[in-house]
């Protein structure tokens, strides 16, 4: 082949790679926004179709716990069975199960479509990652994706409350349902299309069953235990009796997955330790930042007296904040930085953020006391989210990339329910608590009693808040004595002969100089 051919092809696989980020960012996209769309539209939705006060939270715990239950398990099946055709077999569920959720006639028929969007978004946030890791192998063009996909991961959620709030308000609460549809096809037809999985990358060895049963069974018993925990309480026997489920069945999980030949999760994926320690700061950045967020919406809306549009409105700075803190700021620096000097500094720029939020009062503007906490959250997270999910699935085997993948999404749903479970629960603490030592001063005056429960709220928020300071802070001090990976000089190519169960990662792998590319 001549020289000008060769060239020619390599820059159609470029161009090619470059769609494919676009409709796996569209899907990325598309189950970040269902994580907050859904929350705005609940109680027109509960209205609508008679939900009790009760049931309205398995709106959320439906799709919670199938997502989170089954995202190891979905992460071995795009291994299994390919990347690309479980990106697009979730897709279309994903659609399917929306569209029966916007169609939902009562309440048994809206839980199981969010049941049924959970398991399906099990299968594509996986298989999405793990298709971004196996094609974006070249350092600089893999930083540039990775800045791409870490904003839409780290910033989608508050463009949900936004776009939720304006559907919800102008059309009505099932169009926060029927809106993934035209997503979720266009993702399906561009990646039936476009996307080109590398070969030689799948793990076709037999599935681990007991290891699928353990992984689903803890995970969904522990994603349960802390939503049951924040509704039940936490010496509740129900709650107690989850996380003692949850920690037997998780233990025999890695007791088995240690004695099988062909784990559902390989030791080696969570024993490395750089990704270990990525999963685990980012399980704990996830805690402070869905904590701040839920108490910041309870803020606006509660306190301040903010619609859902203007609530969406309110944190679009943080979202800009944090496209710029991925794409210009991560992805520029990870390739001339180890990843440490990124998620380290990112973490504790997001306590500091949390930092400033704490001064929270009830009559605080927006622009002196809330918009600089969301901007600095913004640009701290962004610039660590980046390196943090490039480095959890970079040097893994492909045929492990499924699952280094799954691990990324486990730690953020776990640590977002720990998150919203724990800090709100230290808020209604601290709350209650507050309330009872000033009763006696607003005793006769409604104005009085009114400005005392705003002041009591905002108390909540703030201490839980110092709680997601120093959790960050927690974040920041694994990222920097756990993760020692060095500036990433080279590009780590695996081959494509490892689809065996025993082989060494170092035997798997291949390092060229970047310039070979």
């Amino acid at each position: 082949m001549s020289q000008t051919a060769a060239h020619r092809l390599q820059g159609a696989g470029a161009n090619n790679r470059w769609k494919a980020l676009v409709f796996i960012s569209l899907a990325q996209l598309m189950v970040v926004l269902d994580s907050t769309i859904v929350n705005i539209a609940l109680p027109s939705a509960q209205h609508a179709l008679g939900i009790s006060d009760a049931n309205k939270q398995w709106v959320i715990t439906a799709y919670a716990l199938a997502f989170g239950g089954l995202l190891l398990f979905g992460g071995r099946l795009a291994d299994l069975w390919g990347r690309k055709r479980t990106f697009v077999v979730g897709l279309t569920g994903f659609a399917l199960a929306s569209a029966v959720g916007g169609a939902a006639a009562n309440e048994a028929m809206l839980l199981s479509s969010r049941a049924a969007q959970g398991l399906f978004g099990a299968l594509l946030a996986p298989s999405a990652l793990s298709l971004l890791a196996v094609t974006f192998t070249d350092a600089k063009e893999r930083a540039k994706a990775f800045g791409i996909f870490g904003a839409i991961a780290g910033g989608g959620g508050a463009v949900g409350l936004l776009l939720g709030g304006v559907l919800t308000e102008y059309l009505n609460w099932r169009w926060t349902f029927f809106v993934n549809v035209p997503f979720a096809v266009i993702a399906a037809l561009g990646a039936y299309f476009v996307i080109r999985e590398p070969e030689g990358t799948r793990n076709r060895s037999s599935l681990d069953i007991p290891g699928v049963v353990l992984a689903t069974l803890g995970l969904v018993s522990l994603v349960y235990g802390f939503t049951r925990a924040e509704t039940a309480g936490w010496s509740a026997t129900s709650t107690i009796g989850l996380f003692v489920a949850a920690g037997v069945l998780l233990v025999s999980f890695a007791l088995v997955e240690s004695r099988v030949k062909a784990p559902l999760l390989p030791l080696r994926v969570v024993s490395e330790r750089n990704r270990g320690g990525t999963y685990l700061s980012l399980g704990l950045a996830i805690i402070g930042l869905f904590g701040v967020f839920l108490f910041l919406t309870y803020y606006l809306q509660v306190v301040q007296g903010y619609s859902a549009i203007k609530t969406g409105f309110a944190f679009l700075p943080m979202v800009v904040a944090f496209v710029v803190g991925s794409t210009q700021i991560g992805a520029r620096l990870v390739t001339r930085l180890p990843a440490r000097a990124l998620m380290a500094p990112g973490f504790a720029l997001a306590a500091v953020a949390m930092l400033l939020l704490t001064r929270l009062q009830v009559g605080s503007s927006y622009p002196g006391v809330i918009l600089p906490g969301l901007v600095l959250l913004g640009l701290g997270m962004g610039s660590a989210f980046m390196p943090a999910m490039s480095l959890a699935t970079q040097g893994v085997q492909p045929r492990d990339a499924g699952v280094a993948s799954a691990m990324v999404n486990t730690s953020q749903q776990v640590g977002g329910a720990i998150g919203t479970a724990l800090l709100n629960t230290v808020a209604a603490s601290a709350t209650t608590t507050y309330l009872a030592a000033h009763a006696t001063h607003a005793a006769g005056s409604a104005g009085a009693q009114r400005l005392l429960q705003s002041q009591s709220l905002v108390h909540g928020y703030t201490h839980a808040i110092w709680w997601a300071v120093a959790i960050e802070a927690v974040a920041s001090l694994i990222a920097l004595t756990f993760v020692n990976a060095p500036r990433p000089s080279t590009t780590i190519v695996a081959s494509s002969s490892g689809t065996g169960t025993g082989a060494k990662d170092a035997q798997d792998e291949v390092q060229l100089p970047a310039a070979m590319h």
